[in-house]
């Protein structure tokens, strides 16, 4: 067979769907019991990054598929069902289904010396298949690896209550009546912190460093509308920092006046985060922010402040490690350090690999994985030539340049990517 795609969410659908309209053969390959990825493991009861209060942060018209938009009865931030449904409804109206093995867990790809790519995997039932592929596509993401501190602070093995990451967390109700602090100020730590605040006796929101937080919307607009908008595109990325700032001072004021620490860092030079709740929870007194834990000391938390709380459960967000442990080491990344892939997609050193997906946009990423399975579909096909390792390599060079002067250099900022500069880069080499 000719290629095998790893991962059935969105973004493996999308790789899919490229490859069945251009009559290329294929296998998907999904560990899970059904297709949708992320999104479908809450209502599931699935241990994974997703969670009940899970909803969508970009608005639905653009985080649907180009030609197979969401239902007009979602409302504009649909809920993880939601998105659940409509990613397997997009299965059955394109045809995928068939292509998809389900509960089949990749263990390994490894690239022979004639260049054909022998992947083992594994069923339901333990049983191990070797097939060999012409190419392989990874479309499994990178919420991988649960990431705690480590080590964890003093005193965490002798606390009394739960500590646990937020890829063990499923629903506010699950902690009703108990205190409750959650570690961290990104996307997952909001959305935690305001589910917990309409169940637990106390929430505490324990924030280390300060991140810029945005609302969904500016001006009555989305944010990855206002991404994609040509007024927006043409900004510099100072007028962009202005804008967004002014806007954000207007609407909320600063975020120390809500008790949290103010950004050490531009807007856009790091991830921001998106929520339209955890200010106003904070008050209405639903959430108490906090420094950082210093220690544990029995029952209690500690914090750096030097004030401390009783606690029941302290609930980890502090992301994810990117690991793609099926593949040969130091791809796409050597350890501790960036991603190196030509264009986001392509492995320079290892023909045949590619990965869609695999970025973290300013705006929402189906628009450019459609791109994205575009490209290698037509790579797949040989209808476009790629440049030697060596241009490849040059590209990926600059490409990191540019992410360590505006974000520094680390393996999340190096997928880092902006919506439409991008979105336009990979259309202009499909109309090569």
């Amino acid at each position: 067979m000719r290629v095998c795609v790893i991962g059935a969410g969105l973004s493996g659908l999308a790789a899919a769907r490229a490859l069945k309209e251009s009559g290329v053969e294929f296998v998907c390959l999904e560990k899970s019991p059904g297709v949708g990825g992320i999104w479908r493991q809450p209502q599931a009861g699935e241990r994974g990054p997703g969670y009940l209060a899970l909803h969508l942060n970009s608005a639905k018209q653009l985080t649907g598929y180009s030609d197979y938009p969401m239902p007009s009865s979602y409302p504009l931030y649909p809920r993880h069902d939601d998105v659940a449904a409509y990613l397997r409804s997009f299965a059955e109206w394109a045809g995928l289904l068939d292509h998809v093995e389900l509960r089949t867990e990749v263990v390994s790809a490894d690239q022979d010396a004639d260049g054909a790519w022998t992947v083992v995997s594994r069923d339901a039932d333990g049983a191990l298949a070797s097939r060999r592929f012409e190419h392989v596509i990874v479309a499994s993401g990178y919420h991988s690896e649960p990431a705690l501190p480590d080590p964890l602070p003093a005193g965490a093995e002798e606390f009394t209550g739960r500590i646990l990451h937020s890829l063990d967390y499923l629903d506010g109700s699950d902690f009703a009546g108990q205190r409750v602090v959650v570690v961290g100020l990104g996307a997952s730590a909001v959305d935690i912190a305001a589910d917990l605040s309409r169940h637990a006796e106390r929430t505490v929101l324990s924030v280390r460093r300060g991140m810029h937080v945005l609302p969904k919307q500016l001006f009555g607009m989305s944010l990855d509308e206002i991404a994609e908008s040509p007024w927006w595109i043409e900004m510099s990325l100072e007028q962009k920092r202005r804008f967004v700032e002014q806007a954000l001072l207007v609407a909320r004021g600063r975020l120390s006046d809500y008790g949290l620490p103010e950004p050490d860092h531009p807007l856009f030079s790091s991830a921001v985060t998106i929520s339209d709740e955890i200010l106003s929870r904070i008050r209405h007194g639903r959430v108490t922010p906090k420094p950082a834990i210093a220690s544990f000391e029995g029952g209690r938390v500690v914090f750096t402040d030097g004030t401390s709380t009783e606690a029941d459960a302290v609930v980890y967000c502090t992301g994810f490690r990117m690991a793609h442990p099926f593949l040969p080491a130091g791809c796409p990344a050597a350890p501790g350090g960036p991603v190196e892939l030509y264009r986001r997609v392509v492995s320079p050193d290892r023909p045949g690999l590619y990965f869609v997906g695999l970025v973290r946009p300013v705006g929402t990423v189906t628009r450019l994985v459609e791109a994205q399975a575009e490209w290698v579909t037509r790579i797949v096909r040989k209808e476009v030539v790629l440049p030697s390792p060596e241009a490849m390599r040059e590209e990926i060079t600059a490409y990191l340049a540019g992410i360590a002067e505006r974000y520094g250099l680390s393996r999340g900022s190096s997928i880092q990517v902006d919506v439409a500069p991008y979105l336009g880069e990979l259309r202009g080499v499909l109309s090569v």
